[in-house]
């Protein structure tokens, strides 16, 4: 699926977003000791209690296997946070751009699923990929091969960000 352009960006409406799970995880886990977990947790919830609702949020069956992985209480927390946002469909096109994101070496082998939602994103037409793995997804010095190999296969820019990028002004 190829993008044009002319239909990457109109401000007044609401962005398409991909949550993927580790928003979901700060959302529903304990209040850390660590100073700056605390800070994202915190973050996170402010995102979630004032500006999702700025947003068009989208998860796939990949952020529903690994919310309802872990300990018992908090998996019912991440799995109560989920119910009611669209899934987007697992198609044989995100698995072949996932697979190819980890085979071009974007990736690491063990990144299976961050390239998984990576994929998805980017071929279900998502403007952002909030998330916070910092590793794989949300990092600066793989956002240009990532954006670039994209463009390369066809696809329109995705902008891969923390909840606390999309905190507003």
């Amino acid at each position: 699926m190829v993008y044009s352009s002319s239909a990457l960006y109109d401000a007044h409406m609401a962005k398409r977003t991909y949550v993927e799970t580790t928003v979901f995880s700060y959302l529903a886990a304990r209040p850390s000791r660590d100073l700056v977990v605390a800070a994202h947790q915190q973050v996170t919830r402010e995102w979630w209690d004032t500006r999702r609702r700025g947003f068009d949020l989208f998860i796939s069956q990949v952020v529903v296997r690994e919310a309802g992985a872990g300990d018992e209480e908090a998996r019912a927390r991440r799995l109560e946070l989920l119910q009611g946002l669209p899934l987007v469909a697992i198609t044989d096109e995100a698995v072949q751009l996932a697979a190819a994101l980890i085979g071009g070496a974007l990736l690491p082998p063990k990144a299976t699923d961050d390239a998984l939602h990576l994929a998805l994103a980017t071929v279900h037409g998502m403007d952002f990929l909030l998330t916070w793995n910092c590793r794989h997804l949300a990092n600066a010095e793989l956002a240009f091969p990532i954006r670039e190999e994209l463009a390369r296969r066809g696809y329109p820019p995705l902008v891969i960000c923390t909840p606390e990028e999309l905190l507003g002004v």
